[in-house]
């Protein structure tokens, strides 16, 4: 059983300013509450089939983790595939414009539960994830409207 959320904000900046502040992997502890640091194995750029190495806490301990990119088509989605406890896990971010230089994000994971992650019931293991979903995309909205006003990480 596949557990699917999805969560949409608008941005008031322009696609390539949401792209460019996602691309930049080590900002992501800004927005990502379970995120203490993040690299790209080896440094450059994301593209499919590099690995973003992070240093995290969730479920209550510090761990490292890894995400595979599968998928770059930029200015318009990224996705992820690596794991959440003892479960795969997909994720990503698809972007269009909103008219009048806002943008339309979404955010999307998946998750096939295994091992004891299958003992949480379904609609609550569901509801977490879209509530850390939610948090994730609010602080992404922050991140990037008060950033991109200051010209803090612009290209």
């Amino acid at each position: 059983m596949t557990i699917r959320t999805e969560s949409r904000i608008t941005v008031a900046r322009g696609v390539s300013d949401v792209w460019d502040y996602m691309c930049d992997v080590g900002r992501w502890p800004e927005w990502a509450p379970t995120v203490l640091e993040c690299r790209v194995r080896g440094g450059g750029v994301l593209r499919p089939g590099a690995w973003v190495e992070q240093r995290a806490r969730d479920f209550g301990w510090n761990h490292s983790r890894s995400e595979q990119v599968t998928t770059v088509e930029a200015p318009r989605s990224m996705a992820f595939v690596g794991t959440m406890g003892t479960s795969v896990a997909r994720w990503g971010m698809e972007f269009g414009p909103a008219g009048d230089g806002y943008t339309e994000a979404m955010m999307w994971v998946e998750v096939d539960p295994a091992r004891f992650m299958r003992a949480i019931p379904g609609r609550a293991l569901r509801a977490q994830i879209q509530r850390v979903s939610d948090i994730e995309m609010a602080g992404i909205k922050a991140a990037v409207e008060s950033g991109a006003q200051a010209g803090a990480w612009s290209r």
